[in-house]
């Protein structure tokens, strides 16, 4: 029999990458699919899930800058609706699997989607919905690291977990170094000081603030979200 949570309220980070196969572009039916496949057994397990997504298969909001007169600022809201267009992939296919979800936008949709509020925020989690996050923090300048770090201050969660392609947190690229070496366990000063790439240095400092741990563990190996989920030593964890 599956063991129960370890943590009963969570902050998931997704790329928006995790939405298409890799070195794909856009949003592909399969990915969205497995992803969801993912995340609906832990809502089963009695998790309350906020998910915060990425945008990086639709548009990456600073690669425009400079081009054609593109501003930061402008760059940046482009990026925080492209999230938006991936909550509502996202939401349609949980819900066409049976699960209760609902997306949140920090810039103000109405006509797709529900405008973040904190106070509806914790009625759908504690209701069982899967709360999915877009429109990043509302601001320029932010990224969805640093929205995720927020939100869960903002929600009280009891863990921020950061998906990522490789198996944690290295001293060097497993990517181009096969003999990279994994730490299973980090301090948030460790991160800090060394510049470790977990999360933008402003989501650490956030989590580090409030005592929220992060987990960074790879998604794309099936069954490891519930299983980081229960408590199971899998990826790198940050504390203090």
């Amino acid at each position: 029999m599956p063991s129960a949570p370890k943590y009963k309220r969570v902050v998931l980070k997704v790329s928006g990458e995790s939405l298409c196969t890799p070195g794909g572009w856009g949003i592909e039916a399969a990915a969205v699919e497995s992803l969801a496949g993912e995340l609906l057994p832990l809502v089963g397990m009695g998790v309350q899930v906020a998910l915060v997504v990425g945008a990086g298969n639709i548009l990456r909001g600073r690669q425009l800058v400079g081009a054609a007169g593109v501003r930061r600022a402008t760059a940046d809201y482009m990026g925080m609706m492209a999230t938006v267009i991936n909550a509502l992939a996202l939401r349609d296919c949980l819900e066409n699997r049976g699960g209760a979800a609902v997306a949140m936008s920090a810039i103000a949709m109405p006509s797709v989607c529900e405008t973040w509020n904190r106070w509806d925020a914790v009625e759908h989690l504690r209701s069982g919905r899967i709360v999915i996050l877009a429109g990043g923090t509302g601001n320029p300048f932010l990224t969805t690291d640093t929205c995720a770090a927020l939100r869960a201050c903002e929600l009280q969660a009891e863990v921020v977990l950061k998906a990522t392609k490789v198996d944690g947190v290295f001293d060097s690229d497993p990517m181009s170094n096969p003999q990279a070496k994994r730490y299973d366990k980090l301090t948030y000063q460790k991160v800090l000081a060394d510049n470790l790439g977990v999360m933008d240095l402003s989501a650490v400092s956030l989590c580090m603030e409030a005592g929220i741990p992060i987990i960074v563990f790879k998604l794309s190996t099936p069954g490891n979200l519930a299983a980081v989920v229960r408590g199971k030593n899998i990826g790198t964890i940050v504390t203090c």
